[in-house]
Formats: structure tokens, sequence, C-alpha cells
């Protein structure tokens, strides 16, 4: 059995330039948002909380989404890599929801003077935090590579279907959340929402390849520990 080298092609592993590239969107989201954004009128500079929690929220719905193409990817071919990213994008989109969720408690504390509301988007949020955590446990506990992979996969993919629950949450039900038709910005908060949701982006990709490649190494230690018996 031969084992390649972390930079061999195909390890799917980050370039550097990708890390580079996320250091300098997220120093520049820092500033848009921070600097270059004005404050909102009525709510002052706490809105600036709005752009990281977007931000974060986009990148979980994200995740979660290429935990479910990724998941079906491993049903049809039943390739490791698959699983792989599936399980590593799991990891970062539960990271971005739980960002999300405390970005919504600290920008809700002041405007709303309560750190939690069972809001619909704030309840629907909170369960999708509990679906992928839930994914995580069930990947530990199962016994058997391919029986973990399997099952994970089914549960990733039914999992998602609470994101476009979450999304149209304020729309479907009474909420403090603005309905995504009614939301308008100024430009310049416009740039520095874009900015600081490429930055997230970036960090996103580079955080589950990172991570993706690492699952791949430990699966290739466990087989040649078990070659070796």
């Amino acid at each position: 059995m031969t084992v390649q080298s972390p930079s061999a092609p195909g390890s799917w592993s980050p370039p550097r330039w990708l890390g580079l590239i996320t250091a300098l969107l997220i120093l520049l989201g820092l500033y848009f948002a921070l600097v270059y954004a004005p404050p909102e009128r009525t709510m002052g500079d706490v809105q600036r909380i709005f752009y990281f929690h977007v931000a974060s929220a986009w990148n979980a719905f994200f995740a979660f989404f290429v935990v479910a193409a990724s998941s079906i990817g491993y049903l049809i071919t039943r390739t490791p890599r698959w699983d792989h990213i599936a399980h590593a994008s799991a990891e970062v989109g539960v990271l971005f929801t739980t960002l999300t969720l405390m970005g919504g408690t600290l920008w809700m504390r002041p405007i709303w003077n309560t750190w939690w509301t069972w809001d619909p988007r704030l309840t629907t949020t909170l369960i999708l935090w509990f679906i992928y955590v839930g994914y995580l446990l069930l990947r530990s506990l199962t016994e058997g590579a391919e029986r973990q992979a399997r099952y994970a996969a089914i549960f990733g993919i039914i999992g998602f279907i609470d994101v476009p629950i979450v999304y149209l949450s304020a729309v479907w039900w009474r909420t403090i959340h603005p309905s995504p038709t009614e939301t308008s910005f100024a430009s310049p908060m416009v740039h520095a929402l874009v900015i600081n949701v490429l930055a997230y982006t970036a960090l996103y990709v580079f955080l589950t390849l990172f991570r993706s490649r690492q699952l791949r190494l430990e699966r290739r230690i466990r087989e040649l520990r078990e070659a070796l018996r």
C-alpha cells in the first residue's frame, strides 16, 4: 500500500495562495464593515454586526448544501473523498451556524432588549444547528467506516430540508427578521456585505479543504495500521 505525500496532486489540500487571499479578504471585510460603511440611522454602530452575521449564515447554508451534494455523490459512487468533503463541510457548517446564532443574540440584545426569543427564524436556525451536531455525533458513534459514511450521507441529505425552511421563515411567519424582499441598503452597506460574504466564503473553502485532507490522511493511517496487524 502506498501513501501519497501531502502535496501530491489530488490530495485536495488548500493552496497557500488561498490562505493568503482569505486573510486579505477578512482584513478588507473588517475595514468595510467597521470603517467604510456608515452607521445605520436607527440602530447605530451595533448594526455593523449584520455584515458578519449574514456572511456566517450564508456560509452555513452553503456548507450544508455541500454536505447534501457530497452525500449524494458518495451514495452514487461510494468514493471516500465525497464522504470526507461532506464530513469536513458539516464541521465547518456547524461552526458558521454557531457564529450566526452568537452574532444574532449580540445584535438582538441592544435592539430588542433580550438575548433570545423564540422567533421562527431563530428557532429554525437552532434546529438546524442541532441537526448537524447530531450528524457529527452519528459519525462518531457509528462503527465501521462504510456504515458510518452511508448513515451520515442519508442523515446529511435529509437534514438539508431545514435550510430552505430557515431562509423562508421570514416570509411564511410573523418574525422580527425582515423579509428578503423588503430589505434595502445604501451602496456602501452593500459593498461591505459583499466583501464579508466573499471573505467568509473563502474561509469556508479553505477550512473545508484543510479538514477534508486531514480526514483523508486519518483514513489512510487507519488502513495502514490494519494492514500491519
